[in-house]
């Protein structure tokens, strides 16, 4: 039997997605932005649209949403309800409530979008977690940074990836942040500054285990481009290696206690200076910036097609698995460049799998069955984008709510 699939989308991704639903025999309903239209989505896939205007950028009027969507449930039973994107799991939780549709709700939503519960969460948990703190009240604030020396990490509680993030390495900054911020600083957190690498984990969770996992490390961080600028880029770690081993447990450990039965995560992890993996930050959506072609590159699983495979056995009662059909070490690299469109020719190589279309900046997936091959690629392909193509756009100052 047919199934209606509501999907939401406050930013332009997802594609596979739309079209593996669809190739499953779903009816796609699609809401989006108006200021998307233009985008190039898998109009093929889609069997009604609908679009809603911006209050602010990935912001939609929620009680012109929720009446929209009763004027859709008129003519249509949605068997479920997927968000694309971070910034739409409020969204699609607050309709699944209203409507009473199966799915992460209200409660859950929290642990994933709101990087304040998530760390009480997990701190109630007994996950490694940096030591954190609200902002709300000063005298809090002011035991905080008794206990915990600078620098410190300031963040909003609701932003995506490396948005708003800035670091806070005395007292006077602390406090000038937060008098600036006025009432604003309840939608801020703020943790201690750990140094060492970050680690990113993309998962697949189906009734309630996790059936798909891949294990990556930063080469640089989003934190790092967002203030910094540069090259972003990542690598896939061997399934054998102890770091793959000691993040699968902890990452088993966060999906558990946060209670996501189905769905797709991005978790991303720090290991401290002394060997231990601590928990920052997760989401209930599939990781961004490109992350799922070097997963296919390492593994032959296309993230966002197995994930509407998994909804769409989760609806129709059905036993879901997934099989990694390669074994490869896999890299990714993006930067923005100077041209619309960059010549790629300098770059290309066997270990080249593909070279993104992203207007105006320079992206390359490569694979091998060499950790250190892919390793060098990525560095000397950085050092030429640097010498050449590098644009560098200007960090912000000041976090915005």
């Amino acid at each position: 039997m047919k199934k209606t699939i509501v999907c939401i989308a406050s930013y332009f991704k997802g594609n596979d997605f739309l079209i593996a639903c669809k190739e499953q025999g779903n009816q796609v309903i699609f809401i989006t932005s108006e200021s998307l239209k233009e985008e190039k989505w898998a109009w093929s896939a889609i069997d009604e649209i609908y679009y809603m205007p911006e209050v602010e950028k990935f912001v939609w009027n929620m009680e012109h949403f929720v009446k929209g969507f009763s004027f859709l449930m008129r003519t249509h039973n949605v068997d479920a309800v997927v968000a694309l994107d971070d910034f739409d799991v409020e969204k699609a939780a607050m309709i699944r409530e209203v409507f009473r549709i199966p799915g992460m709700g209200q409660t859950t939503y929290r642990y994933f979008r709101d990087k304040l519960a998530m760390r009480q969460k997990a701190a109630e948990s007994g996950i490694s977690i940096p030591q954190f703190t609200p902002v709300f009240n000063d005298n809090v604030i002011g035991n905080f940074i008794k206990e915990v020396p600078a620098p410190w990490i300031f963040k909003p509680r609701a932003e995506a990836s490396a948005i708003g993030i800035k670091k806070i390495n005395n007292e006077q900054e602390l406090w000038d942040l937060l008098n600036s911020l006025g009432e604003e600083r309840i939608n801020f957190l703020m943790e201690s500054f750990k140094p060492g690498d970050v680690f990113h984990v993309d998962s697949l969770v189906y009734e309630d285990d996790v059936v798909f996992s891949a294990f990556s490390r930063y080469l640089a961080t989003p934190m790092k481009i967002s203030h910094e600028g540069g090259v972003f880029r990542t690598v896939t770690l061997a399934k054998s290696s102890d770091d793959t081993q000691k993040l699968d447990k902890i990452n088993k450990q966060v999906l558990s206690s946060f209670g996501i039965k189905n769905g797709a995560t991005h978790s991303e992890y720090i290991k401290g200076e002394d060997g231990r993996f601590y928990f920052l930050e997760t989401s209930s959506r599939i990781g961004g910036a490109h992350i799922p072609d070097m997963i296919e590159a390492a593994t032959g699983v296309n993230v966002w097609k197995e994930w509407a495979k998994l909804e769409t056995a989760i609806l129709r009662e059905e036993k879901y698995t997934v099989e990694e059909t390669k074994n490869l070490y896999a890299g990714l690299l993006i930067s923005l460049a100077k041209e619309e469109k960059p010549d790629t020719k300098p770059f290309e190589c066997a270990e080249v799998n593909k070279f993104l279309e992203i207007k105006s900046h320079i992206g390359i997936v490569y694979q091998s069955d060499n950790a250190d091959v892919i390793i060098n690629k990525i560095n000397e392909a950085t050092d030429l984008i640097t010498k050449d193509l590098l644009s560098i756009m200007p960090p912000k100052t000041k976090p915005s709510s």
